[in-house]
């Protein structure tokens, strides 16, 4: 048997690959370009040698730093190319490298220049909005100045507030100037404040100056006609023009101080027309000039920012690069003395050569006069786990590194859950109909696969094209399943030929309540297309899923169990193999397994045999006879022996693993033959495999003997527990058929009884939305989260740790735009 087992192949698929530990000693003048190039690379996984030291402490600690401000400012400028809404795709021709001082001053000068314009362009925003404000309350209270002077009781009434006495003036200076100018108000008569505010504050403003005046003032309001923007938001608001009249100075310095607290902006308005028309024209005059210098600085700015948007991508990403760098040479060891840098890594076996060659190259590019030392180290810790993957095994190596990442060279579940993933979807999903709206969903992923891989996506779109290939195995064992269950949305086809029964009459009137009758051969493939309405298609279809879910989660769990033995076997194991594989398979193939072979006998042989009968009592009664539910000749006695085996593996489970440890323990430390245990036999904690030495534990056979006993329990339990799991293959297969009999004979078909088109079509759409959001959304969903129970909980629990940790290398290629 050992002889043959040795012939087997590697199963290279199966491990992980053979990691090495190495150190490298790398000269100060060529350590960036090493560090570089093995970046590019992307094959060593640098191990930190600087863990008790905190960021700052670190060697290249102001490197990254500076590193860290310029992502800061590239930022800044990607911030501000967005928000002016440009689109500046860069530059095709190839760009030279630049150094990382030579960038730090461009940035430094661009965010200078930009912040410069922001400043500029803000204030004349402010002055622009001033202005505008300006030339609306002058449109708009000029028509409540008109109606107050029409209503004024006497011509020698006067609105003083606002405007100035002409005493005074410089004939030359402009009327803006003369509004502006503080002039002693005249201190009788009703006066009036102009101004605008938001809308949203109008209510309560008004409501203020009511309270603070004692109602003793008029408020007229307008709406604005225009919307203004706000320059600290740069959202354009909407705003009311108020005008209010009021008598004295300490009502005007009560509503000043209200306008200031609510925001509102007050503008002097004279009452004289002719005024206000000269004010209105040089006040457009003011808004045009500063309309022509804000778009002449917008596109200056638009200009500087188009300069640095086509160089931006290639700045951000030798930033991020360079700061990859500086943080991979902060974990590396800094020898003052021989002016060198020492680094510890790991790198698959295969890799050796190649970053050998990559040093070499460093070397020579950064003219050092000495060169890279490069050589293995012992391990002394569990190396990392990696495999590698390609599109379509990735996705399932993803979903089993959610459950846990492999220890290292142990079997990979991975490999096998390529088939039994969606094949299990697929028995709870089955439905050829159904699997081929999925099937189409998954080309169209396929086919916009390099356009979808190059855009940033959703989470869930993210998802649903990372599973591409998953979705597409998926919808490819949904149709073979569909075919065996003949459905197609719930409706049965004749695809391989005629069905094996026909009606007893003619008419057909007692089809689905005595029966039909068959009179020919069985249909070649799957369910026959008869069984569909008939009065024993649900038995008939429960007997054969319930069945098959058993046969098929029996099949793997079994598998599991061989994974163990080949685990153990690797690991060098014999005591995992003696005293927990063989009683394990005894247990599980005595009990269950006899269960399988049961109705593999009774489908053969067409046999009316009661299982449920049979199975009771080879517990209650094991020697009673079985009578017509016997299968074969010798059940009774097998029965017997079987039931044996079973209860004799529990105990071989439980007690000669703990006391074969303490034997070997005893023999080891008290003879004195120490020595490094290269098996899981003695070193319980830790990986048998990693090569390293050993630092011994205290051992304490109660806590080992007790972790036996709760292994065992958990083992006896589960296989009772996790057949039974897999029985939910069943209840979702029956559910999602009788789901879909549901929807097509309660919606479709009785909406199609109805010879009204309108009828008709809702009935078309409300089961075409039912079959696209019960059926393909939640449904999937739902088989998909119970096929990953069956995996990670019934088939992994038998042979799978993971404990490991993942081989993350220091690659270009794996730094993300977040990674800043």
């Amino acid at each position: 048997m050992d002889d043959f087992l040795d012939k087997l192949p590697e199963m290279d698929l199966m491990r992980s690959e053979k990691m090495t530990l190495v150190q490298l000693i790398i000269p100060v003048e060529s350590a960036h370009r090493c560090v570089t190039y093995l970046g590019e690379l992307g094959l060593l996984q640098f191990r930190d040698l600087n863990a008790d030291k905190s960021p700052f402490q670190r060697t290249f600690a102001n490197q990254v730093k500076r590193c860290g401000e310029m992502s800061r400012k590239l930022r800044f400028f990607k911030d501000q190319i967005d928000k002016a809404g440009l689109r500046c795709s860069p530059r095709h021709e190839l760009e030279p490298d630049i150094e990382l001082g030579d960038l730090e001053r461009q940035l430094a000068d661009h965010e200078h220049e930009v912040l410069e314009m922001n400043s500029n362009s803000e204030k004349l925003r402010q002055t622009y909005n001033e202005l505008l404000e300006f030339k609306i309350v002058l449109q708009k209270a000029n028509g409540f100045l008109v109606s107050s002077n029409t209503h004024a009781i006497g011509d020698e009434t006067e609105l003083h507030e606002g405007t100035y006495s002409n005493n005074g003036f410089i004939e030359t200076s402009s009327l803006l100037e003369q509004e502006m100018r503080p002039e002693p108000l005249n201190q009788s008569g009703l006066r009036f404040i102009s101004g605008i505010i938001n809308k949203d504050k109008l209510l309560r403003f008004e409501r203020m100056l009511f309270r603070a005046t004692r109602g003793n003032m008029l408020f007229n309001q307008t709406p604005s006609d225009e919307e203004i923007m706000d320059p600290s938001t740069s959202e354009m608001v909407e705003k009311i023009v108020f005008v209010v009249f009021f008598s004295g100075d300490q009502a005007r310095t009560k509503i000043l101080k209200i306008c200031e607290a609510f925001g509102a902006n007050c503008y002097p308005v004279p009452e004289d027309t002719t005024k206000q028309r000269q004010l209105t024209r040089e006040v457009l005059s003011r808004l045009s000039d500063l309309e022509a210098t804000l778009d002449a600085g917008t596109r200056h700015r638009n200009d500087a920012l188009n300069a640095v948007g086509y160089s931006l991508t290639k700045w951000m990403t030798t930033v991020r690069r360079e700061k990859a760098v500086y943080d991979t040479l902060n974990m590396l060891n800094f020898d003052v003395t021989k002016k060198c840098l020492v680094g510890e890594g790991w790198c698959p076996t295969f890799a050796k050569t190649q970053i050998h060659e990559v040093l070499q190259r460093a070397t020579f590019d950064s003219n050092s006069q000495v060169g890279v030392i490069f050589h293995v180290m012992q391990a002394v810790e569990s190396p990392p786990t990696y495999f590698r993957t390609n599109k379509l095994t990735n996705a399932f190596q993803e979903i089993i590194d959610a459950y846990g990442v492999a220890r290292y060279q142990e079997a990979n579940p991975a490999v096998y859950s390529v088939v039994t993933y969606p094949f299990l979807f697929a028995v709870m999903f089955g439905d050829w109909g159904h699997g081929l709206c999925l099937l189409l969903g998954a080309l169209y992923l396929l086919a916009r696969e390099r356009k979808l891989s190059s855009q940033k996506l959703g989470s869930f779109m993210e998802m649903l094209f990372g599973g591409r290939y998953v979705i597409l195995l998926m919808a490819l064992f949904s149709i073979y399943c569909g075919l065996i269950y003949n459905e197609f949305f719930s409706v049965p086809f004749h695809i391989f030929g005629g069905s094996a029964y026909k009606c007893r009459d003619t008419t057909c009137s007692d089809a689905y309540t005595v029966g039909l009758v068959k009179y020919r051969d069985p249909y070649p493939f799957g369910v026959d297309p008869s069984w569909r309405g008939s009065r024993s298609e649900l038995p008939y279809l429960n007997s054969l899923k319930m069945k098959m879910s058993i046969l098929l989660g029996i099949a793997q769990m079994n598998l599991g169990l061989v994974l163990s033995f080949f685990n153990a076997r690797f690991f060098g194991s014999s005591l995992d193999i003696r005293y927990q594989f063989i009683p394990q398979m005894i247990f599980l193939n005595s009990l269950f397994g006899y269960l399988s072979l049961l109705i593999i006998i009774k489908w053969c042989t067409g046999s009316q045999a009661d299982l449920y009968h049979v199975m009771i009592y080879m517990f209650l009664s094991p020697t009673e006879e079985l009578g017509e539910n016997e299968l074969f000749w010798g059940q009774r006695p097998l029965q017997i022996l079987l039931l044996l085996m079973a209860f004799i593996a529990v105990p071989w489970m439980l007690f000669p693993k703990p006391l074969a440890l303490r034997k070997i323990h005893m023999e080891r430390f008290q003879g004195r033959t120490y020595g490094v245990l290269g098996t899981s036999e003695v070193d319980l904690d830790v990986e048998p495999d990693s090569a390293r030495g050993h630092q011994e534990e205290e051992f304490n056979f109660s806590e080992i003997f007790v972790h036996q006993l709760i292994h065992s329990i958990e083992f006896v339990l589960g296989s009772v527990s996790n057949t039974a799991s897999y029985l939910r293959l069943w209840a979702l297969s029956l559910a999602h058929s009788e789901l879909s009999t549901v929807f097509y004979e309660k919606v479709l078909l009785l909406a199609w009884g109805y010879e009204n088109i309108l009828i008709r079509l809702i009935g078309l759409v409300v089961f075409a939305f039912a079959t696209a959001f019960i059926l393909l959304m939640m449904e999937t969903l739902s088989a998909f989260l119970h096929a990953l129970r069956l995996h990670w909980v019934e088939f992994m629990g038998k042979f799978f740790h993971g404990d490991g940790y993942k081989f993350k290398p220091f690659s270009f290629a794996l730094i993300s735009d977040d990674d800043e």
